[in-house]
């Protein structure tokens, strides 16, 4: 894992300085993506730099060092990833008669595209990767992001200059840099908690998005194109299903997540799993050890508050396993200790509150294993969040309804606070009761209000519903869950907020997470689930294998019984979060009260005090709004240390 940063100096910008010195200094704003090592080249022809900062993994001796030119002395590349099919692609490219001067998977990956072109080599990677190639034949500058958005790659124009980076804290380096804050991207924002792509916090710097490639050459307009396609699998998957009995088809996705999860498991390095109890870390950590010879290590933390600590649960995962498990209980201190660094460690707004505990865990386990596994992704795949059969549900009982009788009901479900159905949840057995249970109600009764089901889907992820009226000059922008197109290519609505997870969420929210909270703390973590060709895979499962009776990943389950007992496993969905609500009424609040300040915010001229205000005052009286506060402190937060 790395951090690669660059740029074609078109305007002359870094010419004063000097472009080495320039790459010098971007590259070094990534040294905690890449503690090992740090190179740069730069070409004063073509006004070219590229900068590289390693986490060395597969071949830690200078053979590996970056950036790296192919033997032809053709292309140069700066990679940040690991390939885990570059062992047969090596043995296919020496029989083609190319010698390598080293072992790792960046050598591999410049050679194959020297000798079978980059199209050709792209649907041969297996793993996850953002890399810049620059042609020194042809003088193009080619980025390329990995199918699922794993890696990430921003680029920017920048008075006629090109940019792009693995981070956006690179770009601060550049001279002249004095971007404007996109206050259309602020609303989407305040909608998602996180900024979806290919939108970022500021003008004319984007997000490269999933799967795609994007062409620079002096003079034209950048050329932009898929190599992957996720709607196309989606469309596919679902037209070709394969007849298989259920047994049979846990067993062919059981072989194939035994396969991703070994190819994950070449290292140079210490390797571990990050292991939190439920399904997902807990199938991979035991198909880990299942293929180990000795102990895996595996990695938890727990709280003491109650309703957040799974570290019982993947402790008595892990001693059946028979891995060799750490935890590590967090006090609340030492998870508010991470607050003041989200800022710098995010680049950008971003506000899913697990962040916290991702950051600790992730810091946890680098003391002891330079890489680790982890679970994301099944839910996604697999049909595990709530949400997915919370909203089915809700459109097949109310869909016949008139729309007038159906306002009624949502707005019979509003008139309880969130905190007075948090409350009525308690008459709810523990076995069955839904996590959060205040905070989904309150999201459907507003979904009752709108006439069809994506409606609802947005309703259900929203956290501020007409963030417009939020971002003072702000137009938030519709993005594919708008689209009324995918009603018809995907007609079931359970495995459209699948399909839009995967193409959002997924790669804005939960890998961004991922990736910034595990490099902040140079940690490579690795993710076994989104093997592309398991994706390819679910994608033609029937629904019916993903969801049954009311539970989610039936088929994960079943393969994870063949490990791990079910009693160990099997209860209700536990998120990874902190308690944010009560924070913000206690440790939190005068932090809170200073960055929500109404003055300040007129100052700022972003936001409109008034519905932050208002928000506000009545989560201090018990109406629980810490996920939208968090949002906006998120967002304060990020301005303090960036918009000066």
């Amino acid at each position: 894992m790395c951090g690669i940063t660059g740029f074609i100096d078109q305007a002359g910008a870094a010419r004063v300085v000097g472009l080495d010195r320039v790459i010098e200094i971007m590259t070094g704003t990534l040294t905690h993506r890449g503690p090992d090592d740090s190179g740069f080249w730069s070409d004063e022809r073509h006004q070219i730099a590229l900068g590289h900062r390693r986490l060395a993994i597969v071949d830690l001796s200078p053979a590996g060092h970056q950036p790296m030119f192919s033997a032809s002395g053709r292309y140069v590349i700066v990679y940040n990833g690991e390939i885990y099919s570059h062992a047969e692609m090596r043995d296919e490219l020496a029989g083609q008669g190319v010698r390598f001067r080293g072992h790792s998977d960046t050598e591999v990956l410049l050679e194959a595209i020297a000798c079978w072109g980059l199209e050709a080599t792209l649907p041969r990677l297996i793993g996850m990767f953002a890399f810049a190639l620059w042609d020194r034949q042809t003088a193009e500058l080619t980025l390329v992001r990995d199918r699922l958005g794993i890696k990430p790659l921003y680029w920017a124009r920048h008075k006629g200059s090109i940019l792009f980076a693995s981070e956006l804290k690179a770009f601060r380096e550049f001279p002249g840099w004095q971007p404007q804050i996109d206050r259309n991207a602020v609303a989407a924002y305040l909608r998602h908690n996180y900024i979806p792509a290919p939108h970022s916090i500021y003008e004319d710097v984007f997000k490269l998005e999933p799967g795609s490639i994007l062409v620079f050459r002096a003079g034209d307009d950048p050329r932009s194109q898929k190599f992957w396609d996720f709607e196309k699998v989606a469309v596919e998957g679902l037209a070709n299903r394969p007849q298989l009995s259920p047994e049979d088809a846990a067993t062919a996705l059981e072989q194939l997540l035994r396969d991703a999860v070994k190819r994950c498991m070449v290292a140079d390095v210490p390797l571990g799993a990050l292991l939190s109890g439920g399904i997902d870390s807990s199938l991979v950590a035991a198909l880990m050890q299942d293929q180990s010879e000795r102990p895996v290590r595996t990695f938890s933390i727990g709280f003491r508050e109650g309703g957040f600590d799974e570290a019982p649960y993947a402790r008595r995962i892990a001693e059946h396993i028979g891995s060799d498990h750490t935890e590590l209980y967090v006090t609340p201190d030492q998870a508010r200790d991470v607050i003041p660094r989200l800022p710098e460690m995010f680049d950008e707004p971003f506000s899913d509150s697990s962040q916290i505990p991702t950051y600790l865990v992730c810091a946890m386990t680098r003391r002891s294993v330079t890489v680790a596994l982890s679970g994301d992704g099944g839910d996604e795949l697999f049909a595990g969040y709530n949400r997915y059969l919370l909203g089915a549900r809700l459109w097949r009982r109310t869909s016949w309804l008139p729309t007038p009788l159906r306002t009624a009901f949502g707005a019979g479900i509003n008139l309880l606070s969130e905190q007075s159905w948090d409350q009525l949840a308690r008459l709810i057995p523990s076995s069955a009761r839904p996590p959060q249970f205040g905070n989904k109600m309150r999201k459907l009764g507003g979904g009752l209000r709108f006439p069809d089901p994506d409606a609802i889907y947005r309703q259900i992820v929203s956290h501020w519903h007409e963030p417009d009226q939020v971002v003072i000059s702000g137009v938030e922008p519709r993005g594919p869950l708008w689209d009324e197109g995918y009603r018809e290519k995907i007609p079931d609505f359970m495995e459209r907020m699948q399909f839009f997870d995967t193409i959002t969420y997924l790669p804005d929210d939960i890998l961004t997470k991922v990736d910034r909270a595990s490099m902040a703390a140079s940690l490579e973590a690795r993710v076994p689930l989104l093997d592309h060709r398991v994706v390819e895979f679910a994608w033609r499962l029937p629904l019916e294998l993903k969801m049954r009776e009311g539970n989610g990943k039936w088929i994960l389950r079943e393969i994870l019984q063949r490990y791990v007992p079910r009693d160990l496993f099997d209860r209700p969905k536990m998120g990874f979060g902190v308690p944010i609500d009560d924070w913000l009424r206690g440790p939190l609040r005068d932090w809170a009260e200073s960055l929500l300040d109404e003055r300040r915010l007129r100052e700022q001229g972003l936001l409109n005090p008034e519905p932050v205000r208002a928000r506000w005052n009545s989560h201090l009286r018990g109406q629980n709004a810490g996920y939208q506060l968090w949002d906006v402190l998120m967002l304060q937060a990020w301005l303090e240390r960036y918009a000066h």
